[in-house]
């Protein structure tokens, strides 16, 4: 019996001892998490990282990089840093720059602890449209001043130029979709009280749903504005007019 409590007691002890040896310096996240060289280290995450601040995370070929909170807690732990993740981050966005320089910080709102931006999942071409699962939620100390508060103002939009995996998602990186091109010929309809006429007419200009082009009568060469209804397809008079006020009205609810 005296046998099987000493033993016991020789195990609490290793316990007791192991416990402040495996225990990594306490880190808190940074409020602005910027990289400037390219290569993200603990030390662009983490306040006092002291030693471990060098040690390389991930590479940052655009303007951000999107890193996984899971991996980059177990990163740090193993690194000897003890990061709590009290706020329960799924997402770290890393963008270019330090906070303090004008240039990083021009078109950000004020840093006042994460935010939730959205960020793309994959790159995209220029006018390639965004799908649903191009998009995803994640936290980050900041993000652009034009920065969707919700996914649906931008799904169903073309890229106004080629987007890379990661970035924080801002408004004027998307468009109406160009449904008519410049020199294409579309129907043009008027709809009202029961009367429906439709002409062939000769588009001035691309155009995206819920664009106003010019629009050449064929028939007649005079130019009537038109707005862009569909592929090929535009409207005037009330239907025109009844789109517009749901395309304010649906933009002054987001």
């Amino acid at each position: 019996m005296r046998a099987i409590l000493a033993l016991a007691a020789i195990v609490c002890g290793l316990g007791a001892m192991s416990g402040p040896a495996i225990a990594g310096r306490p880190v808190t996240l940074k409020a602005d998490t910027a990289n400037t060289d390219g290569t993200v280290t603990l030390g662009d995450l983490f306040n006092a990282a002291g030693p471990a601040a060098s040690v390389p995370l991930a590479t940052r070929t655009g303007p951000s990089v999107v890193l996984n909170a899971a991996q980059v807690q177990s990163a740090a732990q193993r690194a000897g840093l003890d990061w709590a993740n009290a706020e329960g981050l799924k997402l770290i966005v890393v963008h270019e720059g330090p906070s303090a320089s004008p240039a990083a910080s021009a078109g950000a709102l004020p840093s006042r602890g994460n935010v939730d931006v959205l960020t793309y999942t994959r790159s995209l071409a220029s006018g390639e449209i965004v799908q649903p699962s191009d998009l995803v939620w994640g936290k980050a100390a900041a993000g652009p001043a034009d920065a969707p508060s919700d996914a649906e103002a931008v799904i169903g939009q073309a890229a106004r130029r080629a987007l890379r995996a990661g970035a924080p998602v801002s408004a004027h990186d998307v468009g109406a979709a160009m449904v008519i091109k410049a020199g294409e010929t579309i129907t043009v309809t008027y709809d009202a009280d029961g009367v429906s006429l439709s002409l062939q007419g000769r588009a001035m200009a691309s155009g995206g749903v819920g664009d106003t082009i010019n629009v050449q009568n064929t028939a007649s060469k005079r130019t009537v504005q038109a707005l862009v209804s569909g592929p090929g397809q535009a409207v005037v008079g009330p239907a025109a007019d009844q789109m517009k006020v749901s395309r304010a009205a649906r933009f002054a609810t987001r």
